[in-house]
């Protein structure tokens, strides 16, 4: 867990950064002289995608893969418990790329990505066609698989085309 100390410059980075004029954020991503010895520093675009991959779509997804079975409104069966068993994976996924380079996040983010969308897709059908409104079927796990992906893959766009950018 990171010390509180830590947290708080964190925020107050992404603080400065979000309220800065467009010309000096671009700027600001092009320094990170602190990235060769910690992968969570350097600019901020990596530094909030390693944020989602950790929070939204990592922990998440070692939630839904606890509890996916009682929560979405299915009936019980096999094909559940291999479900339950995908999000545990790219929930572990999620979770190891918070630690890992720009590479390792953009594998992440693209299996996270096409999961929870396709998650998605089945939660709008189940919606439509079933009339399926069960809390995790229609409820914050159906937001969290499209916010989080989409989130994700602009920070990823964003972080690569930096011109330091490595390993991706």
């Amino acid at each position: 867990m990171m010390p509180p100390a830590q947290l708080r410059c964190e925020v107050a980075h992404a603080a400065r950064w979000l309220t800065m004029p467009r010309r000096k954020r671009n700027r600001a991503n092009d320094v990170g002289a602190d990235r060769d010895r910690d992968p969570r520093v350097g600019p901020t675009a990596e530094r909030f995608l390693s944020w989602i991959l950790l929070l939204p779509i990592g922990v998440s997804e070692l939630w839904a893969g606890a509890f996916h079975v009682s929560l979405i409104g299915w009936q019980v069966s096999p094909f559940q418990f291999e479900v339950g068993m995908a999000d545990f994976a790219i929930g572990v996924t999620a979770c190891i790329a918070f630690w890992r380079d720009l590479s390792f996040k953009a594998a992440a983010v693209c299996a996270a990505s096409v999961f929870l969308l396709g998650d998605a897709i089945g939660h709008i059908r189940e919606m439509v066609m079933a009339g399926n409104f069960a809390p995790g079927n229609a409820g914050v796990p159906f937001y969290i698989d499209i916010i989080g992906p989409l989130s994700a893959i602009a920070l990823l766009f964003v972080s690569s085309r930096r011109k330091d950018a490595r390993n991706l």
